[in-house]
């Protein structure tokens, strides 16, 4: 295992059947005001949101509501939720949802006081966190970004055209975050699986990167393995408790720092997809899917070996009588397979994308070096193309 690093994941998490009662507890130990997030009113719907309100109440709290958070939050919703953060004097910010509504709470936490143009200085700066930072705490609702235990926060500006995650640090991890599994049942099939692959994907991106032997990637390939099966699972029956706890835990650890640790890391097929999100608003789970066979099977020669691993180690792939190279191309068969058993999107037209569109998707890509080939913007068009004609 090469490189230094330092590891640290402060979020204290409640997970399992009942596990909302705990928000008496952590309530405790923050002031009055709370401002509560959550999204286009499906906690309504189910009863979370009446659990939460009356349990804020009994605390004493005072209620600011910042709803309609969408599932991919702009940057003019960002900005609304700081301005009403500062205004109401918040003490806890509390996310009442996805992963959307979570990006969200960590936006306004790490942004509300900032001085300056914060979409500058924290997503094309990337700077972390430094001005006055509001706790968060979250009562997560859908499973797939991991949001609920780091310091991330994707926003979308809708007038550069740019999906971009900035990563806060540390000081912007959820104080704490409650996971109970029953809460995802009610999640429509569509949005459970487009969670799976967003798992999934994360998981991927961290894995393929590097070539010494790494702790991270043995612990990576149990994750990948358990991510199909449950999947499967839920798919098959959706409340089966064990499946969906099991991915509510795996959103978790894939992307909470654990996995990166001692890696390059790529992020490129999430670079692809949230340039294409941000061209159609399209779920981000299936733009992910949408765009990872293309993009994986035209890096797959330059990290021959990494993929030749991932066939024998998640897929079982078979290496009798066979090249290397037949072997990597097999796993990514076999990844195939299993996407297309969960009806993940398998192509960019699916969200309306036409040939005319790819120049300015490519353009809207961020392009990063940890993987194993830095493309440029000609390749990001040829590996769209190849999903647009998938």
């Amino acid at each position: 295992m090469l490189g230094n690093f330092t590891f640290s994941n402060p979020t204290k998490i409640h997970f399992g059947k009942n596990s909302i009662e705990k928000l008496y507890t952590e309530l405790s130990n923050y002031g009055k005001n709370v401002l509560l997030c959550y999204g286009k009113g499906s906690v309504k719907k189910n009863g979370i949101y009446d659990h939460v309100t009356e349990i804020l109440n009994k605390c004493g709290k005072n209620i600011t509501e910042f709803s309609d958070i969408m599932s991919n939050p702009t940057l003019e919703k960002l900005n609304d939720g700081r301005k009403l953060a500062k205004d109401n004097n918040i003490d806890l910010i509390l996310a009442v949802g996805g992963g959307s509504v979570c990006d969200m709470a960590k936006g306004i936490s790490a942004t509300a006081y900032c001085k300056e143009d914060p979409w500058e200085k924290y997503y094309i700066q990337g700077k972390e966190a430094e001005d006055k930072v509001i706790p968060v705490g979250c009562v997560l609702t859908m499973v797939g970004t991991g949001s609920e235990m780091n310091g991330g926060s994707v926003i979308t500006n809708t007038v550069t055209k740019q999906k971009i995650c900035a990563i806060f640090g540390e000081r912007a991890f959820p104080k704490f975050s409650i996971m109970d599994p029953t809460y995802t049942f009610t999640l429509p099939r569509y949005q459970m699986v487009s969670g799976c692959f967003d798992v999934m994907s994360h998981i991927m991106e961290q894995y393929f990167s590097g070539n010494d032997d790494n702790v991270s990637d043995y612990i990576s390939e149990g994750m990948m393995r358990s991510v199909i099966h449950s999947s499967l699972a839920a798919a098959k029956n959706p409340l089966d408790y064990e499946a969906r706890s099991n991915i509510m835990w795996l959103a978790a650890w894939a992307l909470n720092t654990l996995i990166e640790m001692g890696k390059s890391t790529d992020w490129m097929v999430h670079m692809i997809g949230e340039a294409t999100t941000a061209h159609t608003d399209a779920t981000h789970g299936m733009t992910l899917s949408a765009v990872s066979l293309p993009y994986y099977r035209y890096i797959m020669p330059y990290g021959l070996h990494k993929f030749k691993r991932f066939a024998l180690n998640v897929w079982g792939v078979s290496p009798k009588n066979k090249s290397d190279e037949e072997i990597a191309a097999e796993g990514l068969d076999k990844l195939e397979e299993w996407m297309k058993k969960l009806d993940l999107v398998m192509s960019i037209r699916d969200f309306g994308v036409t040939e005319e569109m790819l120049d300015g998707i490519a353009k809207s890509a961020l392009i990063l070096d940890g993987g194993y080939k830095i493309l440029s913007r000609e390749e990001i068009k040829e590996i769209l193309k190849k999903s647009l004609c998938a």
